[in-house]
């Protein structure tokens, strides 16, 4: 076994790699750039070399510089994570040449399935079930136009050396062929040093659906069930779980072994995943094969009970696969939701900055049900706009889909993070969406059920019965709290305007009556005769997360503090509460609610990014839907279009600026 091994990588996978390492024993060396000299996963290594400054391209992207890492620090081996250079047969290779071990496949079956464009040559050959398309090297987007119109659209734009929606781009016509080649092109470039790119056929209302493989050096290949990965947002994943809700056992093994079949056929060695794409019918085409470890392996792992990593590591140092397919059993199901740095209210755009509170929920074993947080932050890190916005990937384990649901919606709750937008509220509405409840779900579920973006959702009917009582514990507590600081003699029995109280949700309100008794709260509610909830929590004021329990169930809600309010939020729900008198509450209602400012004639920068390009000038006449500039964050080039007809009054902002959220870019007139 090896005694010191690098991690060629960064943020959440570095620090998990790292984890198992030491649980086996072997030493760990991480690299950083500039911008991660203080990250999490260099705090967990044993030791940490600096590779360069911030863009990949110049550190992470630096195969010379990795091998120098290994040699300076007497590193054995070297895991790649994923991304980067986990997928790049010539670092295998150059890690050979140096006499150091790659913990992943071996070249020659990086080069055959790694490559997306290769992978579907090999397929073919195999006889594996592939998508039409067209496999052959893209000249320019001409080209691309002609080969769609043979194909009939949709069709898929795809990076060959793609990964993690990089890269992609669905077209519906020629229009869109050459405009999404062209920023395809350039994502892959950035992304990974390679602009080739092929198109496939688009199935439509497809399900995504792969299939873990695990093999070593001796022969030895078995698969360890699926995932489906069918809830994504701009062909990146969102949600994952195993098994998947639509395949039966007959399905699943047929998978599995066409998904063996062609892992065998590179002489596989590795931890690696066959990706599928799945018909409703439950047909199912070889999408592409990644080699290397998945961001949802979690899943996988939980319902296995097989480490991954740890398999990859001992594989990589010739020991014999220790489990047959017969061994591998998937037990309960498992959820994984990815928690991104970014504002679902703004069509999902990248949010960076420091994290001023992170505080993931517990994790462990309880009550038949696991809590796992995998991530590469910590509390008072920076959020760079350099990297993928990934913040944690949150997973949860049960007996059943039902219960897996239902612990991951409570962990989401219990998740603390201040500082930067992120994606819990959605990730903790689709928790309790009904269609993804039944499983009935396809790649198209986000731009199907939110077609106009997500909001976040309102306080309605027993929901808002919960969040006002809430909202009437946490005033309760600071009246009481400011009742002691003034020196107050505490009266034999509550006076009127202390049980008798109104709850604002928002405009909506809610006349209530509270009394304590044994030490919680019963809190009655006036417009729903007879109704009442009784509270029972710890809070005290400057807490973030509300947890108690509201008629002997446990429920946690996130509260920050409003003036004369307070904010809560709650399984995808987002409230301002205010708790008055009823005769406060009278006088509340007749206030004017304060009018956004008019940003109509400005186009502002919907995320903190950096200005690629400047398509426009001052004095031009624009059309609706015209480009007007291009933004990058995180790897991705966003082009913001004219919104109606107008005329460029002043440009603000030139290509090479570094923008803020709601920066101006231009006015119009």
């Amino acid at each position: 076994m090896f005694k010191k091994i690098l991690i060629a990588n960064r943020g959440e996978i570095a620090c998990r790699v790292i984890k198992t390492a030491k649980r086996m024993g072997i030493a760990t060396v991480a690299v950083y750039s500039d911008a991660d000299r203080d990250a999490l996963h260099v705090e967990m290594a044993d030791e940490a070399i600096h590779i360069g400054p911030p863009p990949a391209a110049d550190s992470y992207l630096q195969m010379e510089k990795i091998i120098a890492a290994c040699t300076a620090s007497g590193a054995q081996a070297v895991h790649p994570g994923y991304g980067f250079l986990s997928e790049r047969a010539a670092f295998a290779t150059a890690l050979a040449e140096a006499g150091i071990v790659f913990i992943g496949p071996n070249p020659r079956a990086i080069a055959a399935m790694g490559d997306k464009i290769e992978s579907k040559k090999f397929a073919n050959a195999a006889k594996v079930s592939t998508v039409p398309g067209y496999l052959g090297i893209i000249e320019n987007a001409e080209h691309a136009m002609r080969i769609a119109d043979e194909i009939g659209y949709p069709v898929m734009l795809k990076a060959s050396a793609g990964g993690g929606g990089k890269g992609m781009r669905v077209a519906h016509s020629r229009d869109e062929v050459a405009d999404g080649f062209a920023r395809a092109r350039s994502e892959a470039q950035s992304s990974f040093g390679d602009d080739r790119v092929f198109v496939e056929k688009f199935i439509v209302n497809p399900r995504h659906i792969e299939i873990q493989v695990l093999g070593d050096k001796h022969g030895n290949i078995i698969y360890l069930g699926e995932r489906e990965c069918s809830i994504q947002r701009r062909h990146q994943k969102v949600i994952e779980e195993a098994p998947s809700p639509l395949l039966d056992a007959a399905t699943r093994q047929k998978m599995g072994e066409q998904a063996v079949a062609l892992a065998r056929a590179v002489n596989y060695d590795s931890a690696g995943t066959v990706e599928f794409v799945a018909g409703q019918d439950r047909s199912f085409f070889f999408l592409e094969m990644n080699t290397r470890l998945q961001v949802e392996h979690p899943v996988t792992e939980l319902v296995t009970g097989v480490d991954l990593v740890e398999q990859m590591i001992r594989v990589a140092a010739g020991e014999t696969l220790g489990l047959k397919q017969s061994d591998v059993k998937l037990k309960g199901w498992a959820v994984e939701s990815r928690i991104y740095a970014e504002d679902p209210t703004r069509n999902f755009l990248p949010s960076t900055g420091r994290l001023v509170a992170y505080r993931p929920p517990m994790e462990g074993h309880r009550d038949g049900v696991s809590v796992r947080n995998d991530t590469g932050v910590f509390e008072g890190g920076e959020i760079s706009i350099h990297y993928d916005p990934m913040v944690a990937k949150l997973v949860t384990h049960a007996g059943d889909r039902a219960g897996a649901i239902e612990a991951q919606a409570r962990a989401l709750d219990e998740f603390v993070i201040d500082g930067i937008r992120h994606n819990i509220p959605f990730l903790s509405a689709l928790m309790g969406h009904e269609r993804w409840k039944a499983g009935r779900l396809s790649t198209g579920f986000i731009a199907e059920e939110y077609p106009q973006g997500f909001a976040p959702l309102k306080a309605e009917g027993e929901m808002a019965h919960i969040l006002a009582a809430i909202a009437a514990s946490i005033d309760h507590v600071m009246n009481e709290r400011k009742r002691r600081i003034s020196g107050q003699l505490k009266t034999q029995r509550p006076v009127v305007f202390q049980r008798e109280r109104a709850v604002m949700l928002e405009r909506a309100r809610h006349d209530i009556t509270i009394d304590e008794a044994d030490g919680a709260l019963l809190v009655r509610f006036a417009d729903d005769s007879g109704h009442a909830h009784h509270l029972a929590s710890d809070w005290v004021p400057g807490q973030l997360l509300w947890r108690g329990a509201i008629d002997g169930e446990s429920v946690a809600a996130q509260a920050r503090p409003l003036l004369n309010g307070v904010l809560l939020a709650h399984r995808g729900i987002s409230v301002a509460a205010r708790v008055y008198t009823r005769r406060e509450a009278d006088l509340a209602a007749l206030m004017p609610v304060k009018k956004a400012a008019d940003t109509s004639k400005a186009l502002l920068c919907p995320m903190p990014g950096l200005v690629k390009a400047v398509y426009v000038a001052v004095g031009q006449q624009v059309k609706v839907g015209e480009p007007l500039c291009m933004v990058e964050a995180m790897k991705m080039e966003n082009v913001l279009r004219a919104e109606r007809d107008a005329v460029v009054k002043r440009v603000l902002a030139k290509e090479g600026d570094s923008l803020a959220v709601d920066a101006t870019i231009m006015e119009f007139g």
